[in-house]
């Protein structure tokens, strides 16, 4: 593609032009039915996926005597949808790779993609994102197409939105809308709702858009509450825009209350001496395949972005014999939106109070580098970038064996493993007891019968390096933390004569 005025070369058809398989690269390997025997052994327990997957009966749909409607939960609110981005750096491969996810986020979504185009641009125009005559040209897509909406490869201000809808005449929706449309779908949980409705509220305060009675004014008060005769008063948008922020201001508190439970178990965690692990990643890149395989976890396991908002913390253990938690946080993306990041940071924390990160990333993407540049600069705004990492290249079975040796190159604290056939499990489960912080105080104790929680404490607390039991009592040699170590110091045996 080149900068020119023809139609032909400034804009790029996607659609019928993909590649086969790109936008499945987007995704994960292509999805197939699930089964015992693979998805049995490699995700574990599917708990939600039933009820995900389910057939939901709509009541009244149908004209017929007998209504016999049934959708699937995907179809609810299927959209037939256009995408269109503007290429302002890189190669066309990585033009073309951006739309692609676009196109798998809308999948996820629920819309069905019919087209693709790349609009070549110094910078997005600044009334309609792609400049007045490629909009038209847009409009003609739209037209021979059939879809009723837009889908725009970045973020648009206020006034793009409304420039654009006015040229294609059809609903115009931008990358950050869409991904606060997937995660209010996802949310599950209490918190997670209530941080995606504070981020979707940030999103629509500066887009709100009136017409008819909405510019219409409320008469002010007069003196002593009589006849108005003081000034127009608010505008009913005005009235809209303050009962959002009342709203918002609700939402934050609630969302600081529900932090707390959440701040008490980890303070729980770190009084007992009990390492974290957080497991972060782009999305789909496999992080919930991979807590299930290291743990049973169960968490819900899909080939769709974001499939899993909420954060699940499991206990697991060493080789060795430690105890540590391992937490799965939500996933990132390529310019993840800051409404979602800041409603999201209490969530985001976990990595950054983690002893360990596992940094997941998808081995069979075109473009794996870009993964691990997104997700670094998101866990650089949480303030974790003092966490020790370990770069887990997943999806081993199918990645390019020089896209390994690649990523193994370049990233020293790596490993490449397989959560769908184990693959490099027992690797990572060395790797992970090599690096979690170990106990500083190596200590000799003769702990009597009478003292087993001491024992107990050690075994959880600590590392045990060797037990024996005598007359006398449970002779340890363990590698514990200062406070357990004081605790066990009466019992250390004097030398002898």
């Amino acid at each position: 593609m080149t900068s020119s005025s023809s139609p032909s070369q400034d804009t790029k058809r996607l659609a019928h032009t993909y590649p086969e398989g790109l936008r499945a690269d987007a995704l994960m390997e292509e999805d197939v039915a699930w089964s015992l025997e693979i998805d049995g052994e490699r995700d574990g327990d599917q708990f939600d996926r039933s009820e995900r997957a389910a057939l939901r009966r709509v009541a009244g749909l149908s004209t017929e005597l007998e209504d016999v409607t049934e959708v699937e939960y995907r179809q609810l609110r299927l959209e037939r949808v256009v995408l269109v981005g503007v290429w302002t750096s890189g190669t066309v491969q990585d033009a073309e790779n951006s739309l692609a996810e676009l196109a798998a986020l809308a999948e996820t979504a629920g819309a069905l993609v019919l087209d693709g185009v790349i609009q070549r641009r110094d910078k997005p125009d600044a009334a309609t994102y792609i400049g007045s005559g490629k909009a038209e040209e847009l409009r003609d897509v739209v037209l021979d197409t059939g879809a009723d909406t837009v889908i725009c490869d970045g973020e648009l201000s206020p006034g793009q939105l409304i420039h654009l809808e006015d040229v294609v005449k059809v609903k115009v929706i931008d990358r950050t809308a869409l991904i606060l449309d997937i995660f209010a779908q996802h949310a599950k949980s209490r918190e997670g709702k209530a941080q995606v409705a504070l981020a979707q509220m940030q999103y629509m305060l500066p887009r709100l858009r009136g017409w008819g009675q909405s510019l219409s004014r409320q008469m002010g008060g007069g003196k002593g509450g009589g006849l108005a005769t003081r000034g127009p008063g608010e505008t009913k948008i005005e009235t809209d825009r303050r009962r959002i922020r009342e709203k918002m201001a609700k939402m934050r508190r609630e969302i600081t209350e529900m932090k707390t439970g959440r701040e008490i178990k980890r303070q729980e965690r770190k009084r007992n001496k009990v390492p974290s692990v957080a497991i972060a990643g782009y999305t789909n890149a496999g992080k919930s395949s991979l807590l299930n395989r290291l743990t049973g976890a169960g968490v819900l396991v899909e080939n769709a972005l974001f499939a899993t908002l909420d954060p699940t913390v499991r206990r697991a253990e060493t080789p060795s014999g430690r105890l540590y938690t391992l937490a799965d946080t939500v996933g990132f993306v390529r310019h993840l939106p800051h409404h979602l990041v800041e409603a999201f940071r209490s969530t985001m924390e976990e990595v950054g109070d983690a002893d360990l990160i596992l940094h997941v990333v998808d081995g069979s993407h075109p473009v794996p580098e870009e993964q691990l540049a997104a997700v670094r600069e998101v866990i650089r705004d949480v303030g974790a970038t003092d966490v020790p990492e370990i770069v887990v290249i997943n999806k081993a079975d199918a990645a390019d064996p020089l896209t390994l040796q690649r990523l193994m190159r370049v990233e020293k604290r790596s490993i490449a493993v397989s959560a769908r056939t184990g693959r490099g499990i027992r690797e990572l489960l060395a790797l992970i007891d090599n690096e979690l912080p170990r106990p500083s105080v190596e200590i000799e104790a003769l702990v009597p019968y009478t003292h087993g929680k001491l024992v107990a404490r050690a075994h959880d607390e600590g590392e045990v390096i060797s037990e024996e039991h005598t007359p006398e009592g449970t002779l340890l040699k363990v590698r514990v933390h200062e406070e357990l170590a004081a605790e066990l110091t009466p019992y250390v045996p004097t030398p002898a004569g």
